[in-house]
């Protein structure tokens, strides 16, 4: 049976926003249709739909007269992107712990667990996913249908930034340590301590790849 039309462009997509987030298409990368189309066996069209998708998650830019190309954030970005993530995820947090229920804390303990278990090997893909993970835990905990909406359209640079981030020297100790803090606020059913918790573990993210950058 012939795949239609949605199908190819979402499976597209998920090529190409796999390829983005695990840096086998490298930041600033010019992409062109024509080759990304041969390189995953699809025509042009749903290429050029999962990038006009990808666009509109912020993982590609578009440039008139040039094409697209993956996103490379710009010093500004990364600080609107974290300025923005600060306030998101703080009231994400606290909302989560009065409203998330018995089994938030568990959940998150295991992807905790299962981050330490991924830096432990090295294994800096796998403790990206486990990051986005906890902090789309508390989202979802947080019972506020609006504030999950607005967080999954940042979710990709999100994503992205924090592979940027893991990779800094000492920065995965830092994470892990501020992680912690935050299930023990979320352990202790204090929503001003996880609020407080993960705007200091954003903020730390964000200056830490702020002065990472600014030392290139």
């Amino acid at each position: 049976m012939a795949l239609t039309r949605t199908t190819l462009n979402r499976e597209a997509y998920k090529a190409l926003r796999s390829a983005i987030l695990e840096r086998r298409l490298s930041l600033g990368k010019k992409l062109v249709v024509r080759v990304l189309a041969e390189d995953l066996g699809l025509s042009p069209t749903p290429v050029k739909e999962a990038l006009s998708a990808l666009e509109r998650e912020g993982l590609v830019v578009a440039v008139p007269h040039r094409g697209y190309f993956v996103l490379e954030p710009s010093l500004e970005d990364i600080r609107e992107i974290y300025s923005l993530r600060e306030v998101l995820e703080g009231l994400a947090a606290r909302l989560a712990v009065e409203h998330g229920g018995k089994t938030l804390a568990p959940k998150l303990e295991r992807l905790f667990s299962k981050q330490r278990e991924a830096a432990d090997k090295g294994h800096l893909e796998r403790y990206g996913d486990l990051d986005l993970a906890f902090h789309k835990a508390l989202w979802e905990a947080s019972g506020s249908k609006r504030l999950l909406a607005t967080a999954e359209t940042i979710d990709g640079q999100i994503r992205m930034l924090i592979n940027s981030s893991a990779a800094i020297p000492g920065r995965l100790l830092g994470s892990r340590a501020e992680h912690e803090a935050i299930l023990q606020a979320v352990k202790d059913q204090n929503p001003e301590a996880a609020e407080a918790a993960m705007r200091k573990h954003v903020r730390n993210a964000g200056q830490a790849l702020e002065n990472f950058l600014d030392h290139q």
